[in-house]
């Protein structure tokens, strides 16, 4: 009889919690009305899934297990507080003898639920940094060193954002709501920074063995719908969904069999999502249609990103569009890593030498002199320039700043395919 291979308990666990911990924090915010404990209880639970996992085996639904567990800790918690009685008004008369469900009864509430962590991790008693490395930290399951990356500071001051983050929304007693009127708008701005970036973290990750993670890009996107829905006649919220859907139109295009990533002018455009593409084409109509004068940032990288989906090979791309459009991006954001970006296009447009002049310029820009895209981009230029030497050194710098370990290989394949001195 051949032996049956034994599921590992562990890397279940890991995996099912990396996916999962955002939901099950969001699920006990609801009941504890606190993030910071909601993520203690968390941890709770994965403890206990450690210890009881490898003796009575994976269960069937182990994000609902895992959910339930962290709940049922909830109650536990708040029965032994001084203050039951008010906590007790606050989260329904029935918690003292009503157990809560061993998974949720839709799956949309688990979304709900995660729309009001946005929020809630979005609040304006925050600053803007703390908002997006609190809301990268439990709705994305980032960790310290990764929303360090992402933002291209120490770890130090990240653990020290979420830290007091999490100690002022206690102290302020910040409701966990998805806010109305006024209040809304003047949180959304926030909320879409944040979901753009736990889209770019799930489509190509700061660290880590693998380029892709599905699950972050399936949240960032759902939550990007549901806020489409929620307000119809903001015109960036269209323009986010509508940059989101042309992204992940191409997801599947962007790795090999084995893992490995696959760049744009090397993709299968036949694997491209089409039914993505089109909802990305009719947000960004939505966009078009509900806005009062020039387009926002979200709006003009859907548009970038439309040019791209509309050209069925590399060859038909329109650069000189993207690289305008870039132009237009670059003078609302003043981002320097939207002004690398547009380097690229320009030399699509213009030629490696013109990109080369702008990129040149980016060098001394203090928040990218560990960003390894600035030495790709330098040496994919000086490559196509015929400064080989110098192109094997931006390179070479480039795979040493990547804590990615796919983008490191991918950069290792350039220099290996740059002609011989």
């Amino acid at each position: 009889m051949t032996p049956q291979p034994t599921v590992d308990p562990h890397g279940s666990i890991e995996t099912v919690f990396r996916i999962e911990s955002a939901r099950v924090i969001a699920a006990v915010t609801r009941v504890v009305r606190d993030v910071g404990i909601a993520e203690e209880l968390a941890q709770d639970a994965l403890v206990a899934a450690l210890e009881q996992w490898p003796r009575d085996g994976v269960p069937d639904n182990p994000g609902a297990w895992l959910t339930a567990t962290a709940r049922h800790r909830a109650v536990d918690l708040i029965r032994r507080r001084e203050n039951y009685a008010r906590k007790l008004q606050e989260i329904g008369r029935d918690l003292e003898t009503t157990a809560p469900p061993e998974e949720p009864a839709d799956p949309d509430d688990i979304d709900d639920d995660l729309l009001r962590l946005v929020f809630t991790t979005c609040h304006p008693v925050l600053s803007p940094q703390a908002r997006i490395a609190l809301t990268l930290r439990l709705l994305g399951g980032l960790t310290t060193p990764e929303i360090a990356r992402a933002f291209l500071v120490p770890e130090s001051t990240v653990a020290q954002r979420i830290v007091r983050a999490k100690r002022t929304l206690a102290t302020k007693n910040v409701a966990f709501e998805v806010p109305y009127g006024p209040d809304r708008e003047a949180r959304l701005g926030s909320v879409l920074d944040v979901i753009y970036l736990i889209f770019n973290e799930g489509y190509a990750a700061t660290a880590g063995d693998d380029w892709l993670r599905p699950s972050l890009c399936e949240d960032a996107l759902r939550l990007a719908r549901v806020l489409s829905s929620l307000m119809p006649k903001e015109p960036e919220v269209h323009g986010l969904t509508s940059l989101l859907e042309f992204q992940a139109s191409r997801t599947t295009a962007r790795t090999g069999p084995d893992g490995t990533p696959i760049l744009l002018k090397d993709q299968n455009r036949r694997r491209w999502n089409r039914m993505l593409i089109a909802r990305g084409i009719n947000a960004l109509g939505r966009a078009e249609a509900t806005a009062a004068g020039a387009p926002g940032p979200y709006a003009l990288q859907a548009a970038i990103a439309a040019c791209h989906a509309h050209a069925y090979t590399y060859e038909e791309t329109d650069w000189r569009t993207i690289s305008t459009l870039y132009g237009l991006l670059a003078a609302r954001t003043q981002s320097p890593v939207v002004e690398l970006n547009r380097a690229v296009a320009v030399s699509m447009a213009q030629g490696p030498g013109a990109a080369l002049e702008i990129v040149d310029t980016l060098a001394a820009e203090p928040a990218l002199q560990e960003y390894h895209l600035l030495p790709s981009v330098r040496g994919d230029l000086l490559a196509r320039l015929g400064r080989t030497t110098e192109a094997r050194a931006e390179l070479a710098r480039a795979a040493e700043l990547t804590v990615n370990e796919r983008e490191r290989e991918l950069l290792r394949a350039k220099l290996r395919s740059l002609p011989a001195q």
